[in-house]
């Protein structure tokens, strides 16, 4: 496996879309399971599992397997059931083959598939596919300052931008996972226009459309979490960033995120805030 090599944005752009349909086969696998009454099981840590995860996962790691150059790859079934893997270098892969497990269970419609290409630290590649909507996210960063950010939404293919800072904000929060007094705190510093909640990494995606404007997290979050999200609001101008205000970086002990914020472009066109 490589670990030192820097992969060039044409093999990026790619890798991204023949993932696109490594996202939608796992998206359809997941659909599959949904629709029966399946079984739901408890991992070590005490968080939900399904059969539909496993499938998922299953389906993404042989796709990964087959690109060239090869990285290792941090999936978050393949950690809870092997552990963490060791490898030299800070490029790998990240996968989250159902974010938003509890939403899936209750049957919602905001679980998705995550898949990323993190390359010395930073997440250069995302993938994010929200099965019940059939929405594909893409987010591409080549070394030299090319993007990609696009969004494909029952056939129909637009380019994503973060919008400029309104006076009136829209925040974005955790539906599940939120710290109420750090967010009421977070709330009563800005001009809020309207608060959002919601599951999974669809938080990102909304950022890198220009529907919402600030996400803060103060919980912890694991690396494949946030990924593929960070690549794709990245590509489309906007900033993934801890509280001191440096982009956020990964692989840290245990592959866990500690507070961040996703933030569109400020009114300028640069970030000032912090989680």
């Amino acid at each position: 496996m490589s670990s030192a090599t820097t992969v060039d944005f044409d093999t990026l752009n790619a890798w991204a879309t023949r993932l696109g349909d490594t996202a939608r086969a796992a998206g359809a696998a997941i659909m599959e399971v949904y629709r029966t009454d399946f079984q739901v099981m408890e991992k070590t840590d005490a968080s939900p599992v399904t059969i539909a995860d496993q499938r998922a996962e299953a389906i993404i790691l042989a796709d990964l397997k087959k690109l060239k150059p090869a990285f290792p790859i941090v999936a978050e079934e393949d950690v809870a059931a092997h552990g963490f893997p060791e490898f030299a270098g800070n490029s790998f892969w990240l996968v989250d083959a159902l974010d938003g497990t509890k939403d899936f269970i209750k049957k919602g419609d905001e679980f998705t598939v995550n898949i990323a290409f993190v390359q010395n630290g930073i997440p250069v590649l995302g993938i994010i596919y929200i099965p019940v909507r059939a929405a594909l996210y893409i987010g591409v960063n080549g070394p030299a300052g090319q993007a990609r950010a696009e969004s494909s939404i029952n056939g129909n293919t637009r380019a994503l931008k973060c919008r400029p800072r309104p006076a009136k904000v829209v925040v974005a929060g955790s539906k599940s996972h939120e710290t109420s007094e750090n967010m009421k705190k977070f709330l009563a510093a800005h001009d809020v226009a309207e608060r959002i909640k919601m599951s999974s990494s669809v938080k990102f995606c909304m950022v890198a459309e220009g529907r919402v404007d600030l996400y803060p997290r103060f919980g912890p979050t694991s690396e494949w979490d946030t990924a593929a999200g960070h690549a794709i609001v990245r590509a489309a101008g906007g900033r993934v960033h801890d509280q001191t205000g440096v982009e956020l970086q990964y692989k840290k002990p245990k592959y866990i995120n500690g507070r961040f914020l996703v933030e569109s472009l400020s009114v300028e066109g640069s970030s000032q805030e912090s989680p």
